[in-house]
């Protein structure tokens, strides 16, 4: 088996190995993955966070042995705590980061990788956090615009929001809404929910197609344009702007 890690900050997860294939999520700088097939210069992967498979470009990677891979994922995961920051390297060189990154090996600082030494001085999420802890993260997102596929403040999608959110606070969750639905325990009504328990919707075939993050008062926060702030009832969501319901409530789920 082949491992590799991403080592940029967010490259596109594609459906196949294409650059006009659809873009089915992104793998951020330092998260971690299994090589599961190749074609030409395209790598097939699977995620070791959430198992989640699609492919990526060669060239926005680099192989790791199996024993790093191994220790890294036994490790507890660094994470940039910062909307936006930097790695610097190779004493002028930079690297953006966004929130939710990984740092592999981090240590003093800095973390190593490829031979190469990267500085990091910005704040950091190291440890798993209280489910009240969650809310402040959803609202470090707040007005990011909607990208399907999107895992980052640049762009995130409704289920790479509520993933994020959990991932950051020290939680795994799965990557799409539809199986993010078979987590948790449900709940039968609003009421019995408090803040960070996670609010699902179907369209009119039964299938889950979007997911929010439920706050206090019978509101939600979720990515639909925008990561933005609407009413909910036992109807769905009440969008403030249009005054109109624009998703229809299928179940609420307690994950933590």
């Amino acid at each position: 088996m082949l491992y590799g890690i991403c080592i940029l900050n967010s490259i596109a997860l594609r459906s196949a190995p294409s650059d006009s294939a659809e873009m089915v999520s992104q793998v951020l700088f330092g998260e971690t993955f299994e090589v599961v097939g190749s074609a030409a210069n395209w790598l097939n992967i699977k995620l070791s966070f959430d198992a989640y498979e699609g492919w990526i470009d060669n060239k926005q990677q680099i192989a790791l042995s199996e024993s790093d891979y191994r220790d890294l994922n036994k490790l507890p995961q660094v994470l940039v705590g910062d909307l936006v920051n930097f790695l610097s390297f190779n004493k002028s060189d930079m690297l953006t980061l966004s929130l939710g990154a990984v740092l592999p090996f981090f240590k003093n600082l800095k973390t190593t990788l490829n031979n190469i030494t990267y500085s990091y001085e910005g704040s950091v999420f190291n440890k798993r956090l209280s489910k009240e802890k969650l809310i402040d993260t959803a609202f470090m997102y707040l007005n990011a615009p909607y990208l399907w596929g999107g895992r980052t403040p640049f762009g995130i999608d409704c289920s790479g929001f509520t993933q994020m959110v959990y991932k950051i606070n020290g939680y795994k969750i799965l990557r799409d809404a539809s199986q993010q639905a078979s987590q948790g325990e449900a709940l039968s009504f609003i009421e019995e929910s408090e803040p960070g328990d996670l609010a699902f919707f179907d369209n009119d075939e039964g299938q889950i197609i979007h997911v929010g993050i439920i706050l206090s008062d019978h509101h939600i926060i979720h990515a639909h344009g925008k990561v933005r702030i609407d009413k909910l009832d036992h109807s769905g969501i009440f969008n403030t702007d249009t005054k109109r319901h624009t998703h229809k409530l299928r179940v609420i789920k307690k994950m933590l």
